[in-house]
């Protein structure tokens, strides 16, 4: 491989241009992590007076010092739970991402019970489920610091029920996968909460805030007429000396997270760390410069690849055919990967092409790497001719078909088809992340109103109808808003169409930990089972 020689001038005014619009995004999507922050904070009062700890402190203290932690789906919810940007609370009510305890990487998840004492939001639901699904793909243990108030009754949508029987389904998925379930039970659960410790497999409680059970003591009464108090009912001790429900008893916040670090240790999953792999030869801070804040300005993705991979060192695939669609192997953080990604539109050359490499790279068992940066598939009467749809579709099944891991960064532009041929959500790649400035629709905003004006005018022109200027205008001007506004990475994310945004700079970070965590996958050898561990 040679080493990539760039020819971006980063102190240009188009650089500096892009660096400040790339640099507002990513102050604003921090203020939006930070919103959440604040908001769970506010009930730090109410905890210390408990005796306990804010979820973040929980997570904090969980976690190994100084060792990476991957934050998944950061925004889910937002602009869900109001429209208004400047009151929406991103989060989904839940924390989660992958990290390293007692040396065993896991998929950690806690409640964020600072918030709607850690109701379920319905985006939270899918943000969970979506993580319940990577821990069971990457073969990770599950750690869930449980403290929730169940569901928002004032709030019931019947869909949330039905569907929220899925989260307790993964817990015994996992289970069964011979993937530890590993609950603390920090406060209470109830109803269905109950559920959570009830298909793990090892429970830590906490003495005298520990709570499970089916029906807390109100609904008791109105239903049966029964009187108990919430520790007869299902208070730590009792099921810890009396349901066995719970395995341990801990006196406090601190002891149950030092309990659930030994449990983890204890599954001897702990392996040593890897090499450090050669670092790129270009600066990561450029990434907030190569890529303008629309998507109407060419972008050469071989000087974004180059500030990821090892030591700038790359080999382009077919460099000569199929040029717009471009086609790498490098390495990074020491794995050998593919990249595909895009200088423009894919044509019929860059389909066939990409399709070429993606089969050689599941051959070689190198996992996929997709840059996301285009406005979809080649129109027009000659790429009709030479058979765009089938070559595009030849492309979309390779992609499908791909039994080797497949990572997706959207990094620009991700229009159209070319959303599908280059590996969206909607393709199951094992990872997804956005960069702030990402675009995802059908198409772009002005295209769409633009097609939309002209089937109208062409239906008026039919009926002998003169369109009104104005109301045309104002049209047009409305289709655009629609599609801008849902294209917004941050409107996206908020959907969990995205595992999460990440600022431009830490893209080989998250990458290598991305990969990192599939090779462990490929090399771990759970012992599943026909059944998940039932509690006794």
């Amino acid at each position: 491989m040679s080493r990539f020689e760039s020819a971006f001038n980063a102190q240009s005014a188009v650089a500096e241009e892009r660096r400040a619009a790339m640099l507002a995004r990513i102050a604003q999507l921090r203020a939006l992590e930070d919103r959440a922050a604040q908001a769970s904070a506010r009930s730090r009062p109410v905890f210390d007076k408990r005796g306990q700890l804010l979820p973040r402190e929980r997570i904090g203290l969980l976690l190994d010092p100084g060792a990476p932690f991957l934050l998944l789906c950061s925004l889910a919810g937002y602009l869900q739970d109001t429209k208004d940007p400047e009151r929406s609370v991103p989060g989904g009510g839940i924390l989660a991402g992958i990290g390293f305890v007692a040396g065993v990487r896991c998929m950690v998840v806690a409640s964020d019970s600072g918030i709607e004492a850690g109701a379920i939001q319905p985006r939270g639901l899918e943000k969970i489920l979506r993580v319940q699904e990577m821990a069971l793909e990457n073969k990770l243990p599950f750690v869930h610091l449980v403290e929730s108030a169940g569901a928002n009754l004032t709030k019931y949508r019947v869909e949330g029920f039905v569907l929220g029987g899925s989260l307790f389904r993964n817990l015994a998925r996992l289970s069964a996968a011979g993937l530890p379930v590993i609950t603390v039970q920090h406060g209470s659960g109830t109803a269905g909460g109950a559920y959570m410790p009830g298909l793990s497999d090892v429970v830590i409680m906490v003495r005298s805030r520990s709570r499970a059970f089916l029906a807390g003591p109100p609904l008791l009464m109105a239903a049966t007429g029964e009187v108990a108090t919430e520790e007869e009912l299902g208070g730590a001790e009792m099921h810890t000396s009396v349901s066995g429900l719970g395995e341990y008893l801990a006196e406090d916040d601190r002891q149950a997270l030092g309990i659930a670090r030994e449990v983890v240790q204890r599954t001897g999953w702990a392996l040593p760390a890897r090499a450090a792999a050669p670092s790129p030869a270009l600066p990561a801070d450029d990434l907030l410069a190569l890529m303008p804040p629309h998507h109407r300005e060419p972008v050469d993705m071989r000087e974004i690849v180059a500030r990821l991979v090892d030591a700038s060192e790359l080999l382009e695939f077919k460099p000569l055919y199929g040029a717009a669609t471009l086609c790498v192997q490098a390495r990074i953080g020491g794995h050998a990967v593919g990249i595909v990604s895009n200088n423009g539109p894919i044509d019929v050359a860059g389909a066939n092409k990409a399709t070429h490499f993606i089969q050689c790279m599941c051959q070689l068992g190198h996992p996929l790497i997709y840059l996301q940066n285009t406005t979809g598939y080649m129109v027009g009467k000659d790429s009709e001719q030479a058979g765009m749809i089938k070559h595009g579709s030849k492309m979309i099944q390779a992609v499908t078909s791909a039994n080797v891991p497949q990572i997706t960064i959207q990094c620009g532009a991700s229009f159209g088809a070319g959303n599908y041929g280059m590996c969206g959500r909607g393709y199951a790649p094992r990872f997804l992340f956005s960069w702030p400035n990402a675009k995802t629709a059908v198409m772009g905003g002005e295209q769409a109103a633009r097609t939309m004006q002209i089937v109208a005018e062409a239906g008026m022109k039919r009926r002998g109808i003169t369109p009104d200027p104005e109301q045309r205008q104002a049209q047009f001007d409305q289709i655009v808003k629609v599609f801008d506004d849902q294209s917004d990475a941050f409107f996206t994310s908020g959907l969990v169409l995205d595992d999460g945004v990440i600022d431009p700079r830490d893209t080989r970070a998250v990458l290598s930990l991305c990969l990192d965590t599939c090779a462990e996958a490929a090399a771990r050898q759970p012992r599943s089972m026909q059944f998940s561990v039932a509690r006794m």
